[in-house]
């Protein structure tokens, strides 16, 4: 008596039918809730060089503007304390407008395109004074939800830690 296996004779099949519906329904689902968003924070900014013997960028096209942000032992930022080379802003909303009348809001023809600027900020400093510092000299979004760059090139000096003792 020979022993027969019952699906020895039997041809399987992928079905393939269900697999492409699948396919299809996440690439329909996928494609239905993809949303373009804007890029945020999109930054061109120089950090320190890593090694003071690598070559620095040449400086005599524009030099460069120097924010100090100046902050109390607690890391609030000094009513004094946003000084653009050397002169004094109440708020960051100053040192914005007086940027815009420095670097300009057009591109093209007679712009400043390499504006520079170098953010000095005290070592105890709170990131969100940066962050709004970085936000006034940057660009703006207009009245017709347009971004308007000011300066792109941004690059911050080494923090300095305070004096202990």
């Amino acid at each position: 008596m020979k022993f027969r296996h019952p699906l020895a004779h039997e041809k399987i099949e992928l079905q393939m039918t269900p697999m492409i519906d699948i396919v299809f329904l996440l690439l329909i689902f996928f494609v239905m809730t993809f949303k373009i968003v804007a890029a945020e924070g999109d930054f061109n900014i120089k950090m320190p060089l890593a090694r003071p013997d690598s070559g620095t960028p040449d400086e005599s096209l524009l030099p460069p503007l120097k924010l100090q942000l100046v902050a109390d032992d607690e890391g609030r930022l000094l009513a004094d304390g946003i000084r653009l080379n050397g002169q004094v802003f109440a708020d960051f909303e100053g040192l914005h407008a007086h940027i815009r009348g420095l670097i300009g809001d057009d591109a093209g023809p007679g712009s400043v395109d390499d504006a520079e600027i170098e953010i000095d900020a005290d070592y105890q400093l709170r990131y969100n004074h940066v962050i709004d510092a970085v936000t006034a000299v940057s660009g703006y979004v207009d009245a017709d939800e347009n971004v308007v760059k000011l300066i792109e090139k941004i690059k911050f000096t080494p923090p300095k830690p305070p004096p202990t003792g």
